[in-house]
């Protein structure tokens, strides 16, 4: 048995939280992972029903982060991993009621049609952007307009950006959302420059020029079970709601469960939580929010509805991870992705799995409509898009709105915000999907900084 170290607290659950408590756990540290919830995994969650996986939360996650092929070999879940179907490779877009296939290199702009030549031109002149620092937060629309030209914009940056974060490129902030490209440009001027710079570091560390597209046999929810039961017994808690926290020469944390009141003391708290929970989190006594200013994050509504057909259904060959939309388009549909394609496993034999996002930040009052309405519109629009025929064999939905913070311009504030309360409060440590990625690999590596961060704590 190690010599426990440290008390430390974990407030909530989700992949950070686990991967916080796993490693906190290996360094041989006491660990409390208090959750007020009734299960674990957070947004991550994998239901099975006669032959069908449906992710309600993230599909899949990437190996981008060294941190994340070391935790899959420290669960021994090798065996588990699967890896996208090379097919995946091809994202489509719609555009004037077809679909194009996204290019995927600099030399498949040349020939793709989702630019006109003008726009592949300018996209192209790109590889002449020189170094430049910004003093201010653009968005990402404004960004990407400096570096690609308006067109490129409209017809592959949101597209992604709805695809990714189910956000507004003209409000996401894109020194926040997306650090690596700003960092490239400070560096390398070019942000095509820097990512051909990326892909050679990447062969020459590990052979593979792009991360690979992963989940597992039985679906991302193997995560979360696998880092669950590498924790000792009696460190986790469900249904457990923080009251307080307060710091004399320890931490108070007060928690009540059951109508109950506990009190347990410790060397340091972790606290990945949302930004709501964040913002209502009373640290030095009843009514003190020093957080409270997380509660401006918007977090769009955002409805998935995952839909099963015969094979015979569907026309289009799903030969494709999914299908982005650009914003201009009105329709109910926000995403697509063909997961019976992604990985294997997804559907029965003879079946096809479609998984349909709607809602985000521009279209939200289209996650609120009832489910029945919801599915009408998405199956119209399959018809079209697709050649989908006929009733769904298999329907599932599900819908969120406390999930994907908008990372939107001046974010850094939040940031700031959380230095503070940091600063004021020893031994405290905040992160997670709030501030520090809203990927699963973004969210582990987050959960495993915070708990290398505890155990430095003197």
């Amino acid at each position: 048995m190690p010599y426990l170290k440290k008390s430390i607290a974990v407030l909530g659950g989700g992949v950070t939280g686990l991967a916080a408590a796993y490693r906190l756990t290996k360094l041989g540290h006491r660990v409390r992972l208090l959750e007020s919830g009734s299960r674990l995994g957070g947004a991550i969650r994998t239901e099975t029903t006669d032959g069908w996986l449906v992710e309600t939360g993230p599909n899949s996650m990437k190996e981008d982060l060294p941190v994340v092929g070391e935790l899959i070999h420290e669960l021994s879940l090798v065996h588990e991993r699967v890896e996208a179907a090379p097919a995946s490779a091809t994202r489509y877009v719609a555009l004037g009621g077809r679909l194009v296939p996204m290019p995927a290199s600099l030399p498949g702009v040349l020939f793709s049609s989702v630019l006109s030549i003008g726009g592949r031109l300018r996209f192209l002149a790109e590889l002449g952007t020189r170094r430049r620092s910004r003093p201010g937060d653009p968005s990402v629309a404004e960004f990407g307009r400096d570096h690609f030209g308006r067109q490129a914009v409209d017809r592959m940056i949101q597209p992604f950006v709805s695809g990714l974060w189910a956000g507004d490129a003209e409000r996401l902030s894109a020194q926040s959302a997306f650090p690596r490209f700003w960092a490239m440009e400070r560096t390398n001027g070019s942000i095509l420059r820097g990512q051909a710079a990326a892909v050679r570091a990447r062969l020459e560390h590990d052979g593979i020029g792009s991360p690979r597209i992963i989940s597992f046999k039985r679906g991302l929810q193997t995560l979360p079970w696998a880092l669950t039961g590498r924790l000792a017994e009696g460190t986790v808690v469900l249904g457990a709601r923080i009251e307080t926290l307060v710091r004399t020469d320890r931490w108070q944390v007060t928690w009540t469960r059951h109508d109950e009141v506990h009190r347990d003391d410790f060397d340091a708290v972790i606290a990945p939580l949302p930004a709501g929970s964040l913002a209502a989190l009373q640290i030095g006594g009843p009514g003190l929010c020093p957080l409270g200013g997380l509660a401006a994050i918007e977090h769009p509504a955002l409805a998935t509805v995952f839909l099963g057909y015969r094979r015979e259904q569907v026309a289009h060959p799903l030969d494709g991870y999914g299908v982005l939309m650009p914003a201009g388009d009105r329709g109910t549909i926000l995403g697509i992705i063909f997961s019976s394609t992604l990985f294997p496993g997804r559907a029965p034999a003879g079946c096809v799995g479609l998984t349909i996002l709607a809602g985000g930040s521009l279209h939200p009052e289209a996650a609120h409509r009832p489910v029945d309405e919801l599915v009408a519109g998405i199956r119209a629009e399959l018809a079209g898009m697709l050649g989908v025929k006929g009733e769904p064999v298999f329907v599932r939905h599900s819908f969120r709105s406390d999930t994907l913070p908008q990372y939107n311009v001046g974010h850094q504030r939040h940031r700031e915000t959380i230095n503070a309360c940091e600063r004021a409060n020893p031994g405290l440590l905040v992160g997670g999907q709030v501030v520090d990625g809203v990927t699963v690999s973004e969210c582990v590596a987050a959960g495993c900084s915070l708990a290398d961060r505890a155990d430095r704590i003197a």
